[in-house]
Order: C-alpha cells, then sequence, then structure tokens
C-alpha cells in the first residue's frame, strides 16, 4: 500500500507539471456573422472543436448586457424578452462609417438599436445608456473574450494564441477592426486566416496523398448566414529549399456576394409570418411594430428555414406572440422560394467572379465544394448545380467545421511548441492597391504643370505575404503621396457602396527641404518607402527612407528591416520618380530594382517557393541592412519626419484601445463579483437546508446532545430567517462570514459523524494488516539460522511495532465504548492510519531486503575418509535442504498447517479447529497481499 501510495504521489506530481510550465495550447475561432466555432491543439489532443458550456459544437456570435450581467450565445439569444439589450450580427459592422449602405441596413434590421456616430472616428457605435456607449469592436472583443473562456475550460489550461478567420472580402478598415477587438480582448492574434483559405487548408491537409505535381483545381461555394463566397484554389507539391517538395494551395480566384446568405432568407422568412399573424387579425395591433414579436418570429423563421430544407412543408407554431395569443400557419417550401427567388437569382454570380478574377473556365476546375450552412437550402444547390455545369456537388467536407479545423492547423504550424507538417499556404489580395502621387514637373517654355502618376503595389490576385519598395528619385523638398486602393470596377455598384473610402493612407514627409539646406553637402539618392502586407492581409508602411551619399536620414518609425520587391515604373509611363540623376552613379542593387523585369521576376519565385521565399528573404536581410548602414564618416539626422493620415477608418490610438480595454476589465470584473457573491449565497443557502434536514437523521441524532442540536438549530433558523429578509442583498462578505460562523458552530458535530464512519473500514483494515504482520513475522523466525537474512534487531523491531500496535488499538477501543458519543472521540481515523502506515514500512522494508539479499554460498564437501558421523549430518543436511523448495497449494497448505503447529505452545500441539481458521486466514491474505509467503521467498533464494 505504500508503493502504491508512492505511485500515486508521482502521478500527482506528473499530472501538476504542465500547469507549471507556460501555456503551449492555440486555438482558431471560426468568426461567422451568426454563429463561430473554436478549435483547440494542446499535447496529446490535436485539432479538436471545442464544446460550449450546453456541449454545442457551435455558439451564437451573441452577447446580452443586461444592468448587472453579460450574458453570450445561446444564453444572450435566450433574452427576447428584451432585445434592445442583445447585439448580434456584430461583422456588419465592424470598420464601418455611419453612413455606410451595410450600418443602414442593419438598423432597418433591427430597429430595437439605436446606433449613433462616433465623433472622433467616424464610425458607428451602440447607445446603451446616456453615458454609456459600445463600438462593435468592443462587443466583439466581448465575444472573442468569451470564446477564449470557452477554449480555456476545454483545454484546461490558458490559451493567448489564437487564428482567427475573417471574409476574404474585408478589406484593410474591416481587418485591423478584428484586429482590435482581439486586442481588447486580450488574445496575441498569430494570423488572420480567410475563411476560404481555412477551409482550403483543412481540405489539403487531409487529402496530401492525393496531392502531386499535376495541379488541381477545386471550388469552394461558401455560403453563410451573411454572405457568399466562391473561391477558386489550386494545389499541387513544389520544392523549397527548406523543407524540399512539399504540397501547396494557392487561392487563383474568389467571388463574393456580402449580402447573400441564409440570414437575409431569415428576414423574409420572418417578413412573412408577420403578414400572416395580421391576416388572422386576432389582435388590433401590428406585430411588425412590436420588437419583442419581431424577435420571436426571426428566432421561429430561423427553425422553419432549416425544417423546410428537409420537409416539402412545416407549421410554424409560437405561445404567446402578443398580447398573450398564439400563433400559428402552415408554410410550404414553395412559399419560402417564391418569397427568395431575386435571392436564388444572385447564387451563380459569385462563381462568375472567381472564374473571371482566375481567369479560368469552368472545364479547368474539377470538383465544386459545398461549405456553409446556407448552401444545405435545397434551391440553392439546384441553382448552383446548374450554373457550374457539373454532374453533382461536392459535400465531401465538414460544411459548419471545415475554416475552423484549417485554422487552428495553421495556428499550430505558426506556434513554436507544435510541430506539424509543412502545407504550403499562398493566399490573395482581394482588391488591388497602389500609390500616387504627384509632382509639379517644368516644360521647355518654363510653364509648370502637375504630373500625377500611379504606382502599382499589389494587383488583384496577388499573392501574399509580400513585401514592395517604391523610390521616389526627384525630391529634394517636402511631398506627400497617398495609399489607395486600385481599380474597383469589377465591384457591383451595391458592393462598392458598402467597401467604404479608395483612399488608404495619406503619408506626408515634412522637414526634408530643411535637412538639405542645413546639410548642404548631402547628395541625394532618392527617398524609399517600405511597404508590407504580413500574412493577415494587413498592408503597413514600415518606414520611409531618405538615402544620401553621405547623409543618413532615419525616420520616426522603428520596425525591423527586411529586404522588400522594389517596384518598378510602370511601362510606358515617365520615371522620372526611379530615373538616376546627370552624373549619378547609383549601386548596382539599385540599377537592378529601376528594372521593369524585377517585379515580375519576384512574383514568379513568390508563386514558385511560397512560404520559403519569405524566409529567403529574412535570410538575405543582411545585404540590405549592410547597405544601408551609413559609413562611419556618415551623418545621421532626424529631421525628417514622417506623418500618416488613415482615410478609410481612423485607426485607433493606444488611448483609445487603453479605453476599450479598461471599459471591457470592468465589465468582467463586474461579472467575476457577482459570480463570486451568487457562490456564496447559494452555498450558504444549501448549508442551512442541508443541515437542517440531517439534524433528523440517525447517525447525527447519535452523536449531538440536547442542548448542543437546541443551539444548532436556533441558529440556523436565526440564519434562515435572515436569508428571508437580509440575506438576498447583503455582500459578499457579509455571506461569507455568515457561512463561516455557521460552519464552526456545526464543526464538531461533523468531525464525531465523519470519525465513527471511518472507524469500521480502518479499524478492519489494522487487524488486517496485524494479521499479515504477526504471520509475516513468523515466517521470518521459521528461516534455519545458517539461511538467516535479518537481524535480531530488525525482527524484534517489527515484533516490538506489533505489540503497541495491539496494546495502543485495544486500549483506545476500550476507552472510546467507555465515552457518550457526543464527546469527543479518542480513538481518531488519522492515528489508525499512522499505524497502518507504521506496519507496511517495516514488513516492506524487510521484503526487499529478502528481496534483493544474495544466498550464501554453501558448504564445500568434506573428504571421503570422514566419520560416518559427518557422513550421517551431511546427509541430514542434504535432507533438509531438499525439503526447502517453492511450494504447491498441496505443500503450502501443509506449511501453513506446520507453522501453525510451530506457534503453539510447547508440548501441546494444535487441534484441527485451532488450525483450519489459522490456515484459511493465513492463505486468503497471502494471495491478496503476497507478503506473508516468506517460506517460498527463501526456498526460491536457496
Amino acid at each position: 500500500m505504500r508503493l502504491l501510495t508512492a505511485c500515486g504521489l508521482l502521478c500527482v506530481v506528473l499530472s501538476i507539471l504542465p500547469s507549471l510550465t507556460a501555456s503551449v495550447a492555440v486555438m482558431s475561432v471560426d468568426l461567422g456573422s451568426e454563429w463561430m466555432k473554436m478549435a483547440i491543439v494542446k499535447p496529446g489532443v490535436p485539432m479538436e472543436i471545442v464544446l460550449n458550456k450546453e456541449s454545442r459544437r457551435k455558439t451564437p456570435v451573441a452577447v446580452c448586457l443586461k444592468e448587472n450581467e453579460r450574458l453570450f450565445g445561446d444564453g444572450a439569444l435566450g433574452s427576447v424578452k428584451n432585445p434592445k439589450v442583445v447585439y448580434r450580427y456584430l461583422q456588419n459592422l465592424v470598420g464601418k462609417r455611419v453612413v455606410n449602405p451595410q450600418v443602414v441596413e442593419y438598423q432597418k434590421h433591427f430597429p430595437e438599436h439605436q446606433l449613433e456616430r462616433d465623433e472622433k472616428r467616424d464610425t458607428v457605435n451602440f447607445k446603451y445608456s446616456e453615458e454609456i456607449n459600445y463600438s462593435p469592436e468592443e462587443l466583439l472583443g466581448m465575444v472573442l473574450n468569451y470564446s477564449r473562456g470557452l477554449a480555456q475550460d476545454f483545454a484546461e489550461q490558458p490559451i493567448k494564441d489564437v487564428v482567427i478567420t475573417v471574409p476574404a472580402f474585408f478589406n484593410q478598415a474591416e481587418r485591423r477592426a478584428v484586429l482590435q477587438a482581439a486586442q481588447v480582448a486580450g488574445l496575441k492574434v498569430l494570423q488572420l486566416i480567410n475563411d476560404n483559405t481555412a477551409v482550403a487548408l483543412n481540405y489539403g491537409v487531409f487529402r496530401r496523398k492525393d496531392i502531386n505535381a499535376t495541379a488541381q483545381n477545386v471550388m469552394f461555394y461558401d455560403m453563410g448566414s451573411g454572405s457568399t463566397t466562391a473561391t477558386i484554389v489550386t494545389y499541387q507539391t513544389v520544392k523549397t529549399k527548406e523543407s524540399g517538395t512539399q504540397p501547396q494551395l494557392q487561392i487563383r480566384g474568389v467571388g463574393f456576394d456580402r449580402t447573400l446568405g441564409g440570414f437575409e432568407m431569415e428576414l423574409r422568412l420572418r417578413d412573412h409570418l408577420a403578414k400572416l399573424f395580421n391576416e388572422q387579425k386576432k389582435s388590433k395591433k401590428d406585430v411588425r411594430e412590436n420588437l419583442r414579436a419581431m424577435a420571436k418570429l426571426l428566432k421561429e423563421a430561423q427553425r422553419l428555414k432549416t425544417v423546410l430544407s428537409a420537409n416539402a412543408e412545416h407549421g410554424a407554431q409560437i405561445e404567446g406572440l402578443m398580447d398573450d395569443i398564439d400563433f400559428k400557419a402552415k408554410v410550404t417550401r414553395a412559399e419560402f422560394e417564391a418569397l427568395c427567388a431575386d435571392l436564388f437569382d444572385r447564387v451563380p454570380a459569385p462563381v462568375k467572379d472567381a472564374l473571371s478574377s482566375s481567369e479560368m473556365s469552368m472545364d479547368d476546375i474539377e470538383q465544386v465544394i459545398l461549405v456553409g450552412g446556407a448552401t444545405r437550402v435545397p434551391k440553392v444547390q439546384e441553382v448552383l448545380l446548374k450554373a457550374v455545369q457539373k454532374e453533382e456537388l461536392g459535400k465531401n467536407i465538414n460544411a459548419d467545421e471545415a475554416a475552423a479545423m484549417g485554422a487552428v492547423y495553421q495556428a499550430a504550424a505558426l506556434s513554436k511548441a507544435f510541430k506539424v507538417k509543412p502545407f504550403l499556404v499562398r493566399d490573395a489580395a482581394v482588391f488591388p492597391i497602389q500609390v500616387e502621387f504627384s509632382r509639379e514637373t517644368e516644360e521647355e517654355d518654363g510653364m509648370k504643370t502637375t504630373k500625377h502618376n500611379k504606382r502599382i503595389l499589389f494587383q488583384r490576385m496577388a499573392p501574399y505575404p509580400q513585401r514592395k519598395v517604391i523610390t521616389f528619385n526627384r525630391y529634394t523638398d517636402d511631398f506627400t503621396f497617398n495609399i489607395n486602393y486600385g481599380d474597383l470596377s469589377f465591384l457591383i455598384d451595391r458592393e462598392l457602396g458598402i467597401f467604404g473610402s479608395s483612399n488608404l493612407t495619406t503619408v506626408r514627409l515634412s522637414g526634408v527641404g530643411s535637412s538639405f539646406k542645413k546639410h548642404s553637402d548631402a547628395e541625394s539618392k532618392g527617398i524609399k518607402a517600405h511597404f508590407n502586407m504580413d500574412e493577415s492581409g494587413v498592408l503597413i508602411l514600415d518606414r520611409v527612407r531618405q538615402m544620401c551619399s553621405n547623409l543618413h536620414f532615419r525616420n520616426v518609425f522603428k520596425y525591423v528591416h527586411q529586404d522588400e520587391e522594389e517596384v518598378p515604373p510602370e511601362a510606358g509611363k515617365d520615371q522620372d520618380e526611379q530615373e538616376e540623376k546627370p552624373g549619378e552613379k547609383q549601386e548596382p542593387e539599385e540599377k537592378k530594382e529601376a528594372e521593369p523585369q524585377a517585379e515580375e521576376q519576384t512574383d514568379k519565385a513568390d508563386g514558385a517557393e511560397g512560404k520559403s521565399e519569405v524566409r529567403k528573404i529574412k535570410a538575405e536581410e543582411g545585404k540590405e541592412e549592410n547597405k544601408d548602414k551609413p559609413q562611419k564618416k556618415s551623418k545621421i539626422s532626424e529631421d525628417v519626419r514622417v506623418e500618416l493620415v488613415v482615410n478609410d477608418v481612423l485607426d485607433p490610438s493606444i488611448d483609445d484601445i487603453d479605453s476599450s480595454t479598461k471599459k471591457l476589465q470592468d465589465l468582467t470584473n463586474r461579472d467575476l463579483q457577482k459570480h463570486e457573491r451568487e457562490k456564496s449565497l447559494n452555498s450558504l443557502e444549501a448549508f442551512i437546508f442541508e443541515t437542517q434536514d440531517k439534524l433528523y437523521q440517525e447517525e447525527y441524532q447519535v452523536v449531538v446532545s440536547e442542548q448542543e442540536k437546541e443551539e444548532i438549530s436556533g441558529k440556523l433558523s436565526e440564519a434562515s430567517n435572515w436569508m428571508d429578509e437580509e440575506g438576498y442583498t447583503a455582500s459578499t462578505k457579509e455571506l461569507k462570514e455568515k457561512f463561516s460562523e455557521l460552519k464552526k458552530l456545526c464543526k464538531a458535530m461533523f468531525f464525531r459523524v465523519e470519525e465513527r464512519r471511518k472507524w469500521p473500514e480502518r479499524l478492519a483494515e489494522l487487524d488486517r494488516m496485524l494479521n499479515q504482520s504477526s504471520f509475516f513475522l513468523t515466517g521470518v523466525k521459521l528461516i534455519p539460522e545458517s539461511d538467516q537474512i535479518f537481524t535480531d534487531v530488525e525482527m524484534k523491531t517489527l515484533e516490538k511495532v506489533i505489540n503497541e500496535t495491539t496494546v495502543w488499538k485495544n486500549e483506545t477501543v476500550a476507552e472510546q465504548d467507555k465515552r457518550s458519543p457526543t464527546e469527543k472521540p479518542v480513538l481518531l481515523s488519522k492515528e489508525i492510519e499512522a499505524k497502518i502506515s507504521l506496519l507496511e514500512r517495516e514488513v516492506n522494508y524487510l521484503l526487499n531486503k529478502a528481496k534483493f539479499a544474495k544466498p550464501k554460498p554453501k558448504p564445500k564437501p568434506k573428504d571421503t575418509n570422514s566419520s560416518s558421523t559427518e557422513n550421517s549430518k551431511t546427509s541430514n543436511s542434504t535432507a533438509d535442504s531438499e525439503k526447502v523448495i517453492p511450494p504447491t497449494e498441496e505443500s503450502a497448505a501443509k506449511d501453513e498447517a506446520d507453522a501453525a503447529e510451530e506457534v503453539s505452545p510447547a508440548g501441546e500441539p494444535p487441534t484441527a479447529n485451532e488450525q483450519e481458521p489459522m490456515t484459511e486466514t493465513v492463505s486468503q491474505d497471502a494471495k491478496k497481499t503476497g507478503i506473508c509467503d516468506i517460506q517460498a521467498l527463501y526456498a526460491h533464494r536457496t
């Protein structure tokens, strides 16, 4: 038992070790407009979907802000009685201005919410009260923080690293808004991954063996709750310098419809149900003016849409829809399809756009795979199948969980704690980005004209992550350039309106002219602007540098310097921003950067090597660093300053993020305090009722005197009355103090009951241990003196422990029998356990010694001329040694009987009645524990 205890302790220590180290688990959040799915990877748990508190695999993206609590997921949706405090479909609002058509449409769908303009950022806020408002990013941060809590509970360890999915059509403002929400939630975003890319990654990971050097084109058609996206992906193996030949996916074409999804169908169905209710004329009021009733109808419409996907007709039913009036109506699938006819006409458009952007035809596509919950609508599949002209649509992927599983695979790949098989991902920028600037030029006749120039940074469907550099050669004074979206003519008017401003950032460089005047000996070699589109698809202006022959200007940016691709001037355009000045000798690298074919070559390499190209760029980092570092004699000027003016949606400042973080942390602290108070209240209430009931149970009545019972009962009744009058408004501190007072009062009673429960088992265990130890000691004493491996001190020590334990047990039990059950017991379970442990220790010590003891050498045979007496002794000794053999079951029983005879008083052989109980008990105990078979152990040793 002691050995088992030690093993158990070791297991406990090993189980604690992971919690003592840093958290290594990572998670993904597939952030949809209506639902979110989380997945985790931790040691021993590869890629598993997180179950929420209701044991569901997906959770509604919803938050309910009541006066004193917050509810999330299904709990938030359950608050249909007050829809004003339930916030949903937040993805449609992040990163958008108040005048955005999608914001206006949101206000029509949810008139219960009051939206107002954020004067500082020109974005939209939810007005919660006169003093408090919440931005969509703050509410989304609450949801992300809740998702992390679910993942941590599921993983049983803290998690901070996350990969979040976003729609492929999210622009720069929307992507930055999601990053802000994650930052407010305290999450470290490893990457924002496009949801269509995550689906493609999940599909490819599980079909790695089917991918070869031949390109395979697959289209994923994803219709979710809020939007629809069609994506063309090319799978093939490529060679990389780091990992050899590896599979790769490349996004080739994307088409989308921001407002085509299951939610729009549900709104049509909701309005149809409202119309049917009004036509029944059971109430004089218009149900469409009742916000609570419309929330109930929307919930029923969601259920009805799902049922109609499998049935030709179904009945809608809501109890007490309005003014305690029940609502019943039958809706057919044909009626539903008629309501959404114009939506179904829009189903093929994303397919055509994806083919157009990839410059492919349907003949190049091997398979069309359905993703998203809304693709389960039969009419959607019917229209899509006709549009793609395939025999069937692929359904060999989990339409709900593919994005979450692909994103968590990417999270494991990006985390340093896991090693996964490489799968290269080449995502693509859906919207082109360019740099625009103007410069005054002087014509031959002396007239000055302003020339407008454009340089494309990222073309449509350009792969990323990627770095670019643009050099401005002829600027010796302050100037400004703009970073804008490129040609967006491929977007329809509705999408252009939702898209927002085409201007991303205005960059103003000041101090350039004054620096040249101050350092007149400096010779300009151009101003370089370094751009980076990272793994999340977010464009960053890393730094702007003024390159001079003997002067190095340094701006305020502090980024890690890496090589970027130099953007060449466009063919046929004026190259004054890239050309050499007369008499100027440029470095060979700069000449190379000015070549028109430079961009084309790098793009080709990027497409062939995927992520390895990024690693290659990092490996060549030192070249650019050494080239840009000034010589020892060069001066360093900090006169040049760069000012960024973000025009699409103003980036939040550090103060804004800190304010949002504090606001959310205050709400979290309030929730924790409320949870702690409810826990204290429930514990106190349960203790009062349970203890009052126990006072009438027999085992408690035995140990409680009348006086003590009366005192406890009175205090419990007093506490119960206090709970009814003041307890439900009392503070957490008061509740804990009251609970502690009652526990202290009942402590002695609970102790006496607990001890009496433990006595039978503990005493029986002590009796068994005493019996086994005594028999073990008897066996030890039977070993011949010539072969004895135990010392007298060891045997006497065990005998002393046995005797002292027996005496203690008999005296303590006798003393306890004299005491009243209402008195404090003298027989304590912990003391019994200590006696058992002491016996185990002594017996195990002797067993281990016998196990590892070496047998004594046998005496050498004497000369043949020895006396007959010696021969006789030798033969007797040999005979005795031959008797010591491993016992069979029959011989073991005989040995036990002989052992019983040996311990009987001298001259008085034991009777059969005395032998049988001893033999039976010893045999059973020996089979259970094995510690009494000392003779077999001795025979094996010899």
